[in-house]
């Protein structure tokens, strides 16, 4: 069974940075990474990235977050500085499979990330 445990949102100023993790048990994932969805929005992809380093970010984080990864403990990394209050939304990790050719999702729970003075 498949499970995705993040950690790490919580409430941070305008300018500040947090750091969310997420431990993937149960497989080994190729891509993993994060999406994002604030109220009254669509989910969003934040940033993806593959096992052997390939990454790629949403236009609006690019500069400000950078994920990464460590394989041997299936656990990625978003490293989020110089927060913006548009940035408030709820992270979501998730990580990629194959099933017939198309691309589906595992998802974590959710984890509340505010920027807010």
């Amino acid at each position: 069974q498949v499970q995705l445990v993040e950690s790490g949102g919580g409430l941070v100023q305008p300018g500040g940075s947090l750091r969310l993790s997420c431990a993937a048990s149960g497989s080994i994932f190729k891509t993993m990474g994060w999406f994002r969805q604030a109220p009254g929005k669509q989910r969003e992809l934040v940033a993806g990235i593959t096992s052997d380093g390939s990454t790629n970010y949403a236009d609006s984080v690019k500069g400000r977050f950078t994920i990464s990864r460590d394989n041997a403990e299936n656990t990625v990394f978003l490293q989020m500085n110089s927060l913006k209050p548009e940035d408030t939304a709820v992270y979501y990790c998730f990580a990629q499979f194959i099933a017939a050719g198309t691309p589906n999702h595992y998802w974590g729970q959710g984890t509340q990330v505010t920027v807010s003075s």
